[in-house]
């Protein structure tokens, strides 16, 4: 149980940021992790950068899924968008693993 007012924590769950619902939330978290395991961006609960090239290719391959699951199925620009994600996560993949020198 909290020490806080009910009110008081009403006020922290109304401040707090919920994502709009859309294909964007779906494949944000996705992204946003890989950026983390390819120590491209701080983990935000210990303000480090942490590298893990093998769970960021995960996290790019379940992307690639989802990709080729919703072919057909997404609107030009949710399409736009995860091509855009795909490509940028597979660039700084392979920048990280030196298969390529940028």
């Amino acid at each position: 149980m909290s020490d806080k007012p009910k009110n008081e924590a009403r006020d922290d769950e109304q401040s707090e940021f919920i994502p709009p619902i859309d294909f964007s939330s779906i494949v944000f978290p996705f992204y946003t992790q890989a950026l983390m395991k390819l120590g491209l961006l701080e983990n935000p609960q210990s303000n480090q950068l942490e590298e893990n090239l093998e769970y960021a290719r995960r996290l790019i391959d379940l992307l690639d899924l989802l990709k080729d699951r919703t072919k057909g199925n997404l609107q030009p620009e949710e399409e736009n968008f995860l091509e855009a994600v795909l490509s940028q996560l597979k660039m700084h993949y392979l920048n990280k693993t030196e298969a390529i020198k940028l």
